[in-house]
């Protein structure tokens, strides 16, 4: 469970953004949050807002590269390998600063704060901490290539010895089985899931292809996405499998192949990911119904490639969106409304608000332009995020709704929209007769 994220130097972001789960005392939708402590409700969503170029969407990318960076800084980073941090480019200093992320979380009702500053030739600073008896005690601490522990000095002071400058200890760690560090690594690596868009998705399915449920769950939402699917149905060679089939946990490698195609042709064009079909032996078709030349009532097989953008992005989501609840992990999108029907985002964010289908607290962070979704219905004012660019320095801020004490009257759409809160493009829009 995510309760913060904080971030500096990166892309468009010069100073510190933080992006807060904690909720606030407002009383709409309080059976919704997530219990962390008897003082501390977290929020199971948030939306974040802002005009085309003013940096929302680096707000997941910073999550992500810097998600990225801890699972594999130990297998990626070989001698004089580059950082992958990304600083503010729009002077002439930041640069050669260091890009700085840092994590407050839980895992299994411990809290950890884990955080790196880097540039791209090395880890400047890294320190994790933990909590498991509620006091917060140190793991270990690092400036630049002298570490600090409080524990297990020997072991972790020879890991030490071991880390490039290049590397995460955190990383390393890991490796050598040092427990605490391993147990703080495991919602890095096991509870967040990324589609920022359909390039990711390919991965995402090839990640979740060996649970025996995926098949029904992209079925599912396909049926969700298209009133007129009434099933799904996938063929493997010469092996059919229907929605009500579970795969084994040990599927055999000629299915996994097939798996693999399938997932491709979700992410391509209709053209290419049939061909995609094709060639992997695979077939996928939605069972519509219609009426035959007589007016009886019949159904008929639409290949995959024949479903909409929508259906087919609902599809490709569903495997990362039901892994997040079934592991109550953390799912990030850029642009969820991209290709959905404004009821589709409603129901997947209803999945998440919901505490009948989010039993375990999983989260939903994401972008979007679709301001429906102000009119709090849905969320609650401190689930919205905004993000503004300053046109004199170029530099992007991440600020919540809620820091405008705002009053529950007041039309947090309709305020947004005539520039109340910043975010918003300033351009001229002609009247028309």
């Amino acid at each position: 469970m995510l309760i913060e994220f904080r971030f500096t130097n990166y892309r468009s972001f010069r100073k510190e953004a933080s992006l807060s789960m904690e909720a606030t005392g407002l009383s709409s939708f309080k059976s919704c949050l997530i219990p962390f402590s008897s003082s501390v409700k977290v929020l199971p969503a948030c939306a974040i807002y802002g005009k085309n170029g003013g940096g929302k969407s680096n707000v997941i990318r910073a999550f992500w590269v810097a998600v990225q960076f801890i699972r594999n800084a130990q297998r990626t980073q070989h001698e004089c390998a580059p950082i992958p941090v990304n600083p503010f480019a729009l002077n002439d200093y930041s640069r050669n600063e260091p890009t700085s992320f840092d994590f407050v979380y839980t895992v299994n009702g411990i809290k950890y704060w884990y955080g790196f500053s880097a540039t791209r030739e090395k880890v400047v600073s890294e320190y994790l901490y933990h909590a498991p008896k509620g006091q917060k005690s140190l793991i270990f601490n690092r400036k630049k290539q002298e570490f600090t522990f409080t524990e297990e000095k020997i072991k972790r002071g020879m890991i030490g010895e071991m880390v490039a400058e290049n590397q995460l200890f955190f990383s390393v760690a890991c490796t050598m089985n040092d427990i605490p560090c391993v147990s703080a690594m495991r919602w890095f690596r096991n509870q967040i899931y990324f589609s920022r868009d359909y390039s990711d998705i390919p991965g995402q399915l090839l990640e979740y292809s060996e649970d025996k449920n995926m098949l029904k769950a992209i079925s599912d939402y396909a049926k969700v996405a298209d009133l007129g699917i009434q099933e799904m149905l996938f063929e493997f060679g010469d092996k059919e499998i229907d929605e009500e089939v579970s795969l084994p946990d040990d599927i055999p490698d000629d299915i996994r192949e097939a798996l693999v195609q399938f997932m491709h042709a979700l992410s391509e064009s209709s053209h290419n990911g049939e061909m995609r079909l094709k060639m992997g032996e695979v077939s996928a078709k939605a069972r519509h119904l219609g009426t035959d030349r007589d007016g009886k009532e019949s159904s008929y097989l639409l290949d995959l490639s024949d479903e909409s953008d929508g259906t087919r992005k609902l599809m490709a989501l569903a495997p990362a969106i039901e892994s997040a609840l079934g592991t109550g992990g953390v799912l990030l999108v850029d642009e969820l409304e991209r290709q959905l029907h404004p009821k589709l985002v409603r129901f997947i964010i209803a999945k998440f608000q919901s505490k009948s289908s989010n039993p375990n607290g999983a989260q939903l962070i994401f972008t979007t332009h679709d301001t429906e979704l102000m009119n709090l219905e849905y969320l609650r004012k401190d689930q919205l995020y905004l993000v503004d660019k300053q046109d004199k320095d170029g530099t992007s801020e991440l600020y919540n709704i809620s820091e405008f004490g705002t009053r529950t009257t007041d039309n947090i759409r309709k305020g947004y929209l005539v520039g109340k809160y910043g975010a918003i493009p300033e351009i001229e829009v002609e009247e028309v007769e």
